[in-house]
């Protein structure tokens, strides 16, 4: 049979020229040489410039070997130095390491109160001071001389005026609640009018306030509340419409009656002061002007909860002592030197403002507290009743 044969086919003429086998073959021989070389001599730069191989003696004296070695103890002296340091360093930092600072734990005080409110008796009128009226400025006019006015919740009050509300006599003074003439904007804490009607039917109130969403609304406990208390005692707690959103959109807001539990909410429009803190102050220190028939009240902070019947925390503070009115001794501070720098630690206010504040009442004649005085400090679960 005839051998068959594969095509062979043409190189194309643009397409690139092939080398003979033999000519490729003497390419090869001389490109592995040279790039062996070049590896060689690349290596023997590398170790020669290291001064602790045998390459470096071929290349340096005997002068430069020795100052290669003093470079080096120094260079060892040095790191032990610096590591001596560091270790003293640590070792001296010690004793010096911010510790956590403990956190004080207070336990409830132990009151003994009465077992129920239904043999109290309202005790006779024991005042001992001699009566007198008082009346309260509402309106200012203009009495700026430039003709700059702005309505102030406080009202413009001079040091003078201040100076003579101090006398127990009839008189008409500054107290909250001070709105500017007709043209001008007022100085807020609006009240809706239903709820000052409710207010000035209590006889008896405990009062908070939440402003500014700054806390969650504590109940008053239920069970620790007889019915008497929760039929005849206002419990008010004092909102803002921020806070009331904040409650409605968790689902704990006001029902049809405007109470969440035993609290009556009193919404608060347009709030005296912008700092929350100070607009807080209202309706703890103005109570008497809140609920101006009421023969008792209780401020409650809202960081607490009512665990108690109002009414035998009225009858072990007042009733049982004869006393005006209680005010608690603080469970940690017992001077106000200590409370102005607590405040400037929190940064609850501004300290410039605070300073100014203290210097004032230093001016009315604040000394600081001295525990080895006459009347020494009262435990922290102590009441000190002020007879006025």
């Amino acid at each position: 049979m005839p051998e068959r044969r594969l095509p062979i086919s043409t190189p194309a003429a643009a397409g690139p020229r092939r080398h003979p086998r033999r000519q490729r073959r003497h390419c090869r021989l001389l490109v592995l040489p040279a790039f062996a070389l070049a590896l060689v001599s690349l290596a023997y730069l590398s170790f020669s410039s290291h001064p602790n191989l045998p390459f470096h003696e071929k290349h340096h004296d005997m002068a430069s070997i020795k100052d290669v070695k003093e470079r080096m103890d120094q260079r060892q002296t040095l790191d032990a130095k610096v590591k001596a340091n560091l270790s003293m360093t640590k070792v001296e930092s010690e004793p010096f390491k911010r510790r956590k600072k403990s956190r004080k734990h207070y336990v409830p005080c132990q009151i003994e109160f009465l077992p129920s409110v239904d043999d109290l008796v309202e005790p006779g009128i024991y005042n001992n001071f001699t009566g007198f009226s008082l009346n309260y400025i509402s309106k200012e006019n203009v009495s700026s001389s430039n003709g700059i006015f702005e309505p102030l919740f406080g009202g413009h009050q001079s040091l003078q005026e201040r100076e003579e509300t101090y006398y127990a006599r009839n008189q008409t003074l500054h107290c909250g609640f001070v709105q500017g003439p007709e043209d001008y904007p007022n100085t807020g804490f609006d009240l809706d009018e239903n709820d000052k009607i409710y207010m000035a039917s209590c006889h008896v109130v405990v009062s908070s306030c939440i402003f500014g969403s700054s806390d969650y609304l504590r109940r008053p406990t239920k069970s620790k509340i007889g019915p008497y208390s929760k039929k005849n005692v206002c419990f008010v707690m004092f909102l803002d419409e921020l806070t009331l959103g904040t409650l409605s959109s968790e689902g704990t807001g006001p029902d049809e009656t405007g109470f969440i539990g035993l609290w009556r909410i009193v919404v608060v429009e347009k709030l005296p002061y912008k700092d929350m803190r100070r607009a807080g102050k209202v309706p703890k220190f103005l109570a008497h002007r809140l609920f101006p028939f009421a023969m008792y009240s209780i401020w409650l902070d809202s960081k607490l909860r009512l665990n108690a019947d109002p009414m035998l925390i009225v009858e072990y503070f007042l009733w049982r002592n004869k006393a005006e009115y209680a005010i608690s001794v603080h469970y940690d501070r017992t001077c106000v030197s200590e409370e102005v720098l607590q405040n400037k630690r929190l940064n609850k206010y501004n300290h410039t403002a605070i300073d100014e504040q203290f210097y004032f009442y230093q001016s009315d004649g604040l000394v600081k507290f001295n525990e080895s005085g006459r009347e020494p400090v009262l435990p922290s679960c102590s009441y000190h009743y002020l007879m006025i």
